[in-house]
């Protein structure tokens, strides 16, 4: 595995979450970051603090991810701030709502589709010549779920769908990519308490019910997934590519 000290990472959705963990995390690992954003700076900004404290570079911006003008103009401030990129940590995503299959129209469909692959798609596409260009390889690593490897909970069909999807484009593009130095691997993390996603759209009660299933008996925490997709990270220049690797207490084996 490859030393992170120096590597220029830009990341999607870092403002909490999954995102804020593993921003720092890979500061802490001697990164130097760009963190995108979409509600909310404070998360952006205490994280630019703590890596310039650490004399390390950090800036952060906003975008809408889904217009591709705007993924554009983030990704390319992000690359011209940093001097390149070398890992790409799709970490943009959501549930929007939970809606049954009587209930999908066109615009929520559309909507679910846009917020976990299009924007993945504008960011990926626009990232791509400064990924080719590391000196040492480079590294993606996306955000997929356990909703993708087993269909998710009632109401979340067109996440599911999409997170399924997130698992195919990653194995697909490992396979584009591989011959530019470029490893691309995902995450599919579990019940991970302390997120946005979950504190709007799970309930304490059915909370409760999947950890009594969850062989380790506790939910995850963003700190345990931050953990993976940071070694994923430092896989620049290593053999893995195309893999998914799941962070769910035990309660999904493939």
């Amino acid at each position: 595995m490859g030393t992170l000290a120096g590597k220029k990472v830009f990341i999607t959705g870092a403002e909490q979450g999954i995102g804020r963990a593993t921003a720092e995390q890979l500061i802490r690992s001697g990164c130097d970051i760009y963190l995108h954003y979409h509600s909310g700076e404070e998360g952006p900004k205490a994280l630019a603090e703590l890596a310039h404290s650490l004399g390390q570079k950090a800036a952060y911006g906003y975008a809408d991810l889904i217009n591709s003008e705007e993924a554009e103009h983030c990704v390319n401030t992000a690359a011209e701030f940093l001097g390149g990129i070398d890992i790409l940590i799709n970490n943009v995503g959501g549930i929007v709502g939970r809606k049954w299959l009587g209930e999908i129209d066109h615009q929520f469909w559309q909507t679910v589709l846009d917020v976990n692959m299009t924007t993945m798609l504008n960011v990926t596409q626009t990232a791509l010549p400064f990924l080719k260009s590391s000196a040492d390889g480079a590294s993606i690593v996306n955000l997929a779920s356990l909703a993708g490897r087993s269909g998710g909970h009632s109401g979340s069909l067109v996440y599911s769908t999409t997170k399924g999807a997130v698992l195919t484009w990653t194995r697909s593009l490992a396979a584009e990519l591989g011959e530019h130095g470029i490893r691309v691997n995902a995450v599919a993390p579990g019940l991970i308490l302390g997120t946005r996603f979950h504190n709007r759209h799970t309930t304490q009660e059915s909370a409760e019910q999947t950890i009594q299933a969850i062989p380790l008996g506790r939910a995850g925490t963003p700190e345990d997934v931050a953990r993976v997709i940071s070694f994923l990270a430092a896989e620049y220049d290593g053999f893995i590519s195309g893999a998914t690797i799941d962070i769910n207490g035990g309660i999904y084996r493939m």
